[in-house]
């Protein structure tokens, strides 16, 4: 596999190298924000905004060096979709600590628990993504690493459904309270939806190589 993606030389290895910075930066990205949901800090949320500052010029540098005539052509179209998913998933995350700043802290309380459940997954499941896409390029078991983002999405699947539970019960006589909670919790649990199509698409990259 590793062989067949590089094909070429420098250019290649530089994406490579780029492509798994890009990554190591939205685990913490989403470590900075975990730990904002835990401690109720929500000034701290403004660390998303500043790795995704850094992430973006990360990115660039991948398709301008992509563009500049890394991989073979019939992959290059994969490799970019690949980054833009990994690309909106910071996106996402910086839309849910922007919200998060917003969020009233009585109403907060009563979902705390799952948020940081949540919040806790998806730093997993990037961890994984991590780990996934270094067995892309080496000799690993990508498969299983797909099989276990899966199983956390599912996870998160169940923890969106009780939060939503337990907000039912709640009053809430403000509209933009009501869309504030309502958006946090959807930007919140559409990253492990992001980071599993991230790993989708490696295994159809691998799948269309072989």
């Amino acid at each position: 596999m590793f062989e067949k993606l590089l094909s070429g030389g420098k250019l290649e290895k530089k994406v490579i190298e780029s492509i798994k910075t890009h990554l190591k930066i939205l685990c913490s990205a989403t470590e900075c924000f975990e730990n904002s949901i835990i401690t109720e800090q929500k000034e701290g949320t403004f660390c998303v905004s500043d790795l995704e500052r850094e992430a973006d010029s990360v990115r660039r540098e991948i398709i301008t060096t992509i563009h500049q005539g890394a991989f073979l052509p019939f992959i290059r179209p994969n490799i970019c979709k690949f980054i833009e998913i990994v690309d909106e998933a910071f996106d996402i995350l910086e839309d849910a600590a922007f919200e998060f700043r917003y969020v009233k802290d009585e109403i907060y309380k009563i979902i705390k628990n799952e948020c940081i459940r949540v919040s806790k997954i998806n730093s997993e499941m990037c961890k994984l993504l991590s780990i996934a896409f270094d067995a892309f390029i080496g000799k690993g078991d990508l498969k299983e690493k797909s099989l276990a983002i899966r199983i956390y999405e599912k996870q998160v699947d169940d923890l969106k459904f009780d939060i939503s539970e337990k907000l039912r019960t709640v009053e809430i006589k403000d509209f933009w309270d009501g869309k504030t909670i309502n958006d946090f919790v959807g930007y919140l649990t559409k990253i492990s939806d992001l980071i599993e199509d991230a790993s989708d698409y490696l295994y159809i990259i691998e799948l269309s190589l072989r």
